[in-house]
């Protein structure tokens, strides 16, 4: 079984938390929250099937927003964009996000074994190709998707929309982190965080 910990410390993904506080806004003002990541601060909204989203990577806003962004099943559900709501320590500027709630990966459920699946056949790929640096993420998942059904045919589909949108912004994925691998309560494995800038 993969050690998640140290394969996200030899891609340079070790767990990091923003520090930044939660930016002022009328729409967090007296939130409460949930968690937080690399760059992101997640609270809870005034809909319980909701939540909002602070982010201050460009990669995480134009996965989220552009046009030509992957959709489907196994991607999170963007409701609105509040716009910018300041800037971060990093420089990149915060957006507000109102975005569907999803759920973490429930051990045993069939979610996690297809995770857990995708984790281990990205990993090795990593590995394949760490000669390549910053890259090899990339590049593996690439390699990923051109060869035999990753967990499910819906899911291998994600995850070529998701290869074809790392190639065409210029970002790196980053799904060795079951924070960015959560779920539907409905058992559907969705994508939430799954991108990065290096």
């Amino acid at each position: 079984m993969i050690d998640i910990a140290a394969a996200r410390t030899a891609l340079g993904r070790a767990d990091i938390v923003l520090p930044d506080p939660v930016p002022p806004h009328p729409l967090l003002d007296g939130r409460h929250e949930i968690a937080r990541g690399e760059y992101s601060i997640v609270l809870d909204a005034t809909q319980p099937a909701r939540v909002m989203k602070v982010v201050s990577s460009p990669a995480d806003y134009f996965l989220y927003t552009a046009d030509d962004r992957p959709q489907g099943p196994h991607f999170l559900t963007v409701f609105a964009d509040h716009g910018e709501v300041g800037r971060a320590l990093s420089g990149y500027p915060f957006h507000l996000l109102e975005v569907e709630r999803l759920l973490p990966l429930a051990p045993g459920s069939v979610a996690a074994a297809q995770a857990c699946e995708l984790m281990e056949r990205y990993w090795d790929g990593c590995r394949q190709w760490a000669q390549l640096g910053r890259d090899m993420g990339r590049i593996a998942l690439y390699h990923l998707v051109q060869g035999p059904t990753i967990a499910s045919e819906s899911i291998h589909r994600a995850l070529a929309a998701l290869s074809d949108f790392v190639e065409a912004y210029q970002v790196l994925p980053d799904i060795l982190n079951a924070d960015n691998l959560m779920m539907r309560a409905d058992g559907t494995l969705v994508f939430s965080d799954p991108v990065f800038i290096g």
